[in-house]
């Protein structure tokens, strides 16, 4: 079960005061839905979160086609101008998306988050949705 947001605040707070350069964080369910953030405002949130459905997605696709795979997406890392955007899976259909400016250290975030998620993964999960509904 997702603890309430304000439950996430300490520990998304933690990572932000840990790596400098964090514009936003958000924890989303694999359908696309914000659980909590840090830092931005509620709508550019909801725009990550949705944005981060496509990218798991995606990612996911692209690891079946790896032999050995077991098709889940773990880290993605993008490069964009001006920072960088990271997407780490962080529990059963949760995943933690972090937008960083250029300050920030690409290794030094990928694990803190990992990091993160470890401590606090069998928090960060979503139970799976059909119809709007939790199943």
């Amino acid at each position: 079960m997702i603890q309430q947001r304000a439950n996430f605040d300490w520990m998304l707070k933690e990572l932000a005061d840990g790596v400098p350069g964090i514009e936003m964080i958000v924890v989303l369910s694999a359908d696309g839905l914000r659980i909590a953030r840090y830092g931005g405002d509620p709508d550019s949130a909801d725009r990550l979160a949705a944005a981060c459905a496509g990218v798991q997605s995606l990612a996911g696709a692209v690891a079946q086609e790896l032999p050995g795979s077991d098709g889940d997406m773990k880290l993605v890392v993008i490069e964009i101008d001006g920072g960088y955007f990271y997407l780490m899976a962080a529990g059963a259909n949760a995943y933690l998306a972090v937008l960083a400016d250029v300050v920030c250290e690409p290794g030094r975030m990928s694990n803190r988050m990992r990091d993160l998620v470890l401590r606090i993964g069998a928090h960060l999960t979503s139970p799976p949705r059909r119809n709007g509904q939790t199943v």
